[in-house]
């Protein structure tokens, strides 16, 4: 899976020479890029509601006046965001064991100053691929759930104990219906959720 050509890299960095420097590397390897001063700035943003729509990833220094790196990834954290905006750290020889602490909490990766550009666009490519998944797993539930809202709740009840196995004159039975009505609601749901088989139903409802 490749993320799309609208990816975004998030730097956060007080360091001007240094987000200088990853978005020329971000845009020599066609990649877009948005860069931010520091954790309060970019907590700003995120404040105001943003919400990603396209694959994206943050690269965040550990170390920074004011809110640190750290600070900012526990908003994160607690917003939700790490799975749709994976975060790889930047991070000087004392940080590693704070970064490799913060891996075990959910961080994508870390990447140690001064940092082989191949190495992180390549860990950069990978964390966008997630996202990409991600974003892509969300929206198709999404679209389930669009699905399962046009139902009626009589179509709702058959589209249950079709799940469940029943056969037609079973289902009928408990219902209180004809059969001949079961098989219309029946074609009805396949046809509302976009399948073609009872097993391929329950599938799609188990991720829904």
């Amino acid at each position: 899976m490749q993320p799309s050509q609208n990816a975004l890299v998030f730097i956060v960095d007080d360091d001007a020479s240094v987000r200088e420097a990853l978005a020329w590397l971000l845009r020599s390897r066609h990649l877009l890029s948005e860069s931010y001063g520091g954790a309060e700035e970019f907590d700003e943003m995120l404040a105001r509601g943003w919400a990603p729509a396209q694959p994206c990833c943050l690269l965040l220094d550990v170390r920074m006046p004011g809110m640190s790196g750290l600070a900012l990834f526990d908003k994160l954290v607690q917003r939700g965001l790490t799975e749709l905006m994976p975060v790889i750290f930047l991070t000087g020889h004392a940080d590693v064991p704070t970064a490799v602490d913060m891996v075990k909490r959910g961080a994508f990766d870390f990447c140690e100053k001064p940092f082989s550009d191949n190495a992180l666009v390549d860990r950069i490519e990978q964390a966008l691929k997630l996202s990409q998944g991600v974003l892509d797993a969300r929206r198709a539930k999404g679209a389930v759930q669009a699905r399962l809202a046009e139902l009626t709740e009589r179509e709702r009840d058959v589209m249950r104990l079709v799940v469940e196995g029943l056969p037609n004159k079973l289902i009928a039975d408990q219902l209180d219906i004809s059969v001949r009505t079961v098989e219309v609601h029946r074609a009805r749901v396949f046809d509302k959720m976009e399948v073609k088989s009872a097993v391929e139903l329950a599938n799609l409802l188990r991720g829904a």
